[in-house]
Order: C-alpha cells, then sequence, then structure tokens
C-alpha cells in the first residue's frame, strides 16, 4: 500500500510538467501559426495593389539628343489591365517659338504616357538597350505613387522647366521615388570622388565618337560645368541613377530584381579622323603656309580670311555673351571662352586692310591678348577644349601679321 502510494506520489509531479510542456507547445505552435499569418496577410496586402513599379533605363543612342541614355517609370497594373510609361523627356516641335524658347532654356518640358509595347518597340528598333528594374515598393507606396504620375500627366500638371543638369527626365523620377519609398537610403557614388559635370558627359561624347558635338557643347557651357558633383548631381545621368540603386541594393531594399529586356548589336568605340582638333590644325598650317606667298592672289585670299576669321571670332563672343546674359541656362554662365573670342573683333573686321593707327593698336592688343591666353590655357576655372588652340593660334598669327604689315 505504501509503495502504491509512493507510486501515485511520484507519478502526480509527472503528470503535472507533462500538462506545463503541452501547454507550452500550444502556445508556441499558436504563435508560430499566428506570425505565419501575419506574414501571410503581409504579403497578401503587398500584393492586394495588383500593381507593379519598374525603373526603365535606356542605352545611349547614336543622335546626340539621345548620346546620354533614358529614363522613365513603368507602371503595370493586373487590375485594370495596363501597362503604362510615363516619359518625362518630352517636348512639342510644334510649341509656338520653339526655337527662340529652346535657345533661351524657356520651352517646357512635359510628362507624356505610351503603352510599354510601343515604347519599348521604339528603342529595340534603334538598337538601344533597355533595363528594368522593379522597385521594392509595399501596397500603399505603389498605389501613392501610381495617383501621382496618372494626376502629373494631366494638362494642366504635366509641363515643368527643364534643367539638363539639375532637373531631367532621369532627376525627375528619383525625386519621385524618393518621396514615396519609405525609408529610403543614401545612394552610394557610382563616379570617382571629384568627378566634374563636364567629365561626366565628356565620356559619354567621346565614347560615342561626337567630337564635334563635344567642341559645342565645350563653347556654349561655361565655369559652373566645371564644378565638382555632389553623389546626388551625379544621378542627372540614366546609367548612373541605375548603377545608385543596384549598388546601394543592400537585403533588395530598393530594387526586387533587375532584367535586361532584349538583346541589343554592341558596337565599338567610334572614331574619325575629321576631328576638330585635325582640321584646324590643318587649317593654321596652310595659312601659315599661304602667308609666305607673296602672289596677288595669296594676298587677297588671306585679306578675306582675316576678314572672315575675326567676324566669326566676334560672332561667337556676342553669342557667348548672349546666352550668358538672355537665357535661363544655369551651366552657360561666366564663360571662359570669352577670353580668346572677343565680341570686339566684330568691328575690327570691317577695317582689316585699312592703315590706321588705331587699327595698329588693336592688332598689338591682340597680339598681347592672345599670348596670356596661351600661357593661361591649363590653369583657368574653366576646362577649355583643346582643339581651339590652333584657332588661338591663328588669332595670334595673323594679328601679327596685320601688326607688321604698318
Amino acid at each position: 500500500m505504501k509503495k502504491i502510494h509512493c507510486t501515485f506520489e511520484t507519478a502526480a509531479p509527472f503528470f503535472s510538467r507533462s500538462k506545463k510542456e503541452l501547454l507550452k507547445k500550444i502556445i508556441l505552435r499558436f504563435l508560430i501559426l499566428l506570425i505565419c499569418c501575419n506574414y501571410n496577410s503581409n504579403t497578401f496586402a503587398q500584393d492586394s495593389s495588383h500593381i507593379r513599379i519598374s525603373l526603365l533605363t535606356c542605352t545611349p543612342g547614336d543622335e546626340l539628343y539621345s548620346i546620354f541614355g533614358h529614363s522613365a517609370i513603368r507602371i503595370t497594373d493586373t487590375s485594370s489591365r495596363s501597362d503604362i510609361v510615363f516619359n518625362y523627356g518630352t517636348f512639342d516641335f510644334d510649341d509656338p517659338g520653339f526655337y527662340i524658347k529652346f535657345i533661351r532654356g524657356k520651352l517646357l518640358y512635359f510628362v507624356s504616357t505610351a503603352d510599354f509595347d510601343s515604347f519599348k518597340t521604339e528603342y529595340q528598333s534603334t538598337n538601344r538597350g533597355m533595363t528594368e528594374q522593379i522597385l521594392n515598393l509595399t501596397a500603399n507606396e505603389k498605389i501613392a505613387l501610381e495617383e501621382f504620375l496618372y494626376n502629373n500627366a494631366k494638362e494642366a500638371n504635366k509641363f515643368y522647366k527643364y534643367d539638363f543638369f539639375l532637373d531631367n527626365c532621369t532627376t525627375r523620377l528619383r525625386d519621385i521615388i524618393v518621396k514615396y519609398k519609405t525609408n529610403y537610403p543614401a545612394l552610394k557614388p557610382v563616379m570617382p570622388k571629384n568627378t566634374r559635370f563636364r567629365q561626366a558627359i565628356h565620356e559619354y561624347l567621346d565614347k560615342g565618337g561626337k567630337s564635334w558635338s563635344k567642341l559645342a557643347i565645350d563653347l556654349l557651357l561655361g565655369a559652373p560645368t566645371d564644378a565638382i558633383m555632389t553623389t546626388s548631381q551625379t544621378q542627372f545621368l540614366p546609367d548612373n541613377l541605375m548603377k545608385a540603386l543596384d549598388s546601394s541594393n543592400q537585403n533588395n531594399q530598393l530594387v526586387v530584381s533587375s532584367t535586361n529586356l532584349y538583346p541589343i548589336i554592341t558596337s565599338t568605340d567610334k572614331q574619325t579622323f575629321f576631328t576638330p582638333m585635325t582640321v584646324f590644325s590643318i587649317l593654321l598650317l596652310a595659312i601659315i603656309i599661304i602667308s609666305l606667298s607673296t602672289n596677288k592672289i595669296a594676298i587677297a585670299f588671306l585679306q578675306g580670311f582675316d576678314g572672315l576669321l575675326f567676324f566669326l571670332s566676334g560672332t561667337i563672343g556676342i553669342l557667348f555673351i548672349f546666352m550668358w546674359t538672355a537665357t535661363d541656362h544655369s551651366m552657360v554662365k561666366n564663360n571662359f571662352n570669352l577670353i580668346w573670342a572677343w565680341p570686339i573683333h566684330i568691328i575690327i573686321s570691317f577695317f582689316i586692310t585699312r592703315k590706321k593707327n588705331w587699327i595698329k593698336k588693336y592688332f598689338a592688343f591682340t597680339i598681347t591678348g592672345m599670348i596670356i591666353v596661351l600661357l593661361s590655357w591649363f590653369f583657368l576655372p574653366q576646362q577649355m577644349n583643346n582643339a581651339l588652340l590652333p584657332i588661338v593660334l591663328l588669332l595670334l598669327y595673323r594679328s601679327m601679321r596685320r601688326y607688321q604689315a604698318f
């Protein structure tokens, strides 16, 4: 009897512990089930929007307007069966006063929409690649972003003042993503430290073999273009924004997936012999050779050439002043090309052959000025295009010859 009692007493605590452990297991399983249900609920909530938003980055094209690439946002909405691309790089050629507005920096760009298939076909037909980065957004973020874009695309809201470096089709998209993505991380730099705006665009122009376009751009863009870019400012280029999203995408925080949508034919760097440096150097050499001749035809030719040389130099100088003072383009201010392209040259071009003392003094002043320009060429706050060196030497040489003619 005692043994039975002892056994009972021993069994009672054992039975009590079993009940506690069983209860713990039940509670643990309930918690796990609750967590799983909550996770599935969140997942469903994310997918319940039926929206997928992605950043499209298009590779550079052959034409100057497309040499820097392009960005757009794609919104796929399965509930409405729509697949729309929002493009902030649109302008209207039929806008009244288009060319004047474009030159003065007053042309308004706008956001336009197109179905994805049409957008894709257009770029694929010109052998321009397209990368799609599906953005990691919650259902609420997707809905808010979609509503903003459709509202922004309305006629009353779609226009904005375009700035190639500071407010373009790519920076607009970045700012929209930043606005509607909560806990948006700071994007990592994708360009070397202390890179300047001019250096960034030179990379694309050199790769595309656009030496003449590079010269024209370097002529028009002033010292502000030589400012060092911040990390955010580097993202005015579509490739840089795409790379920044990828490099900062820890644990898929920004981008769910990245896909090249179709293959393209890769091309090698395009080079041409007739670069500005080659052409201007040949011109300088030819004029020096002709200047050694005493032939009447050569002398008459040089008189006409000198008039044209100084007239064009003065005209270019006037253009620089106009762009500096009469336009809204921020990067054309403080243009140091004015140190060789003097607007007053346009006046002296009409008096090239006159034997006046003031004309002789003008050529003496030009000689001094061009020598100073050459000595300071590589030390200016603005990076000058070296293809202009033969032109400066030409102005110097012909001024010396005109001075000696008195």
